[in-house]
């Protein structure tokens, strides 16, 4: 074979034993592209949400207490009724009031507290939307509808410091001591409630 026939033949070998070149890395489609794209799971799962944290079970909100733990009970009794962590507030004195929140604790609001007395527990407060108080009535209703849904057993008093407001108190359905008390504001929307053993129910200020 002749010199200027082999050039040719080697240059040809030597380029089928290169390796293959990397592939080309395809960039991310830009916003607004109808490119689908694909989800990458996350390392770990969501930690709960302050919300979920602080949810009670359904019901277990009621005239008598908290599930087992009735109005009267030890902390310990309702710590172990709401089976999470409550915080470790204390009162300023022995015997004091103070109230145990769900932790960790929002920046809206408390959602559910527990109240304590003398040792003992006396009230729950509620501001949160999506909880319901014994017979339906939550945060954001109206007072008409609070009217409805507890007819014939609604006592109305003027709010203490909302112009306008008013609390919406409502005994026992089986005469028992405990007291359910919504609080409205001007245009008449609850804005919280709260529902335990009196006089604690009607703490107008709470612990403070």
């Amino acid at each position: 074979m002749r010199p200027s026939l082999l050039l040719p033949l080697v240059l040809m070998i030597a380029a089928c034993g290169e390796r293959s070149p990397e592939p080309a890395v395809v960039p991310a489609p830009p916003a607004g592209s109808d490119q689908p794209t694909v989800d990458v799971p996350p390392a770990t799962a969501p930690t709960p949400t302050t919300a979920m944290a602080s949810m009670p079970a359904p019901d277990a909100i009621g005239f008598g207490g908290f599930g087992p733990a009735r109005f009267g009970s030890n902390e310990e009794q309702v710590r172990m009724a709401w089976g999470a962590d409550l915080g470790d507030a204390r009162p300023a004195e022995a015997g004091g009031c103070y109230q145990l929140v769900p932790q960790p604790r929002g920046a809206s609001g408390y959602r559910i507290a527990f109240m304590f007395e003398g040792g003992k527990f006396a009230r729950i407060d509620v501001d949160a939307p999506d909880i319901e108080g014994p017979g339906g009535g939550k945060v954001g209703m109206s007072a008409q509808e609070i009217g409805r849904r507890y007819a014939g057993r609604v006592q109305e008093q003027k709010h203490k410091y909302v112009e306008g407001g008013h609390y919406l108190r409502i005994g026992a359905p089986d005469a028992g001591a405990g007291v359910l008390l919504f609080e409205t504001d001007a245009a008449g929307r609850v804005t919280s409630w709260r529902i335990g053993l009196p006089p604690q129910v009607d703490y107008v200020e709470g612990c403070s």
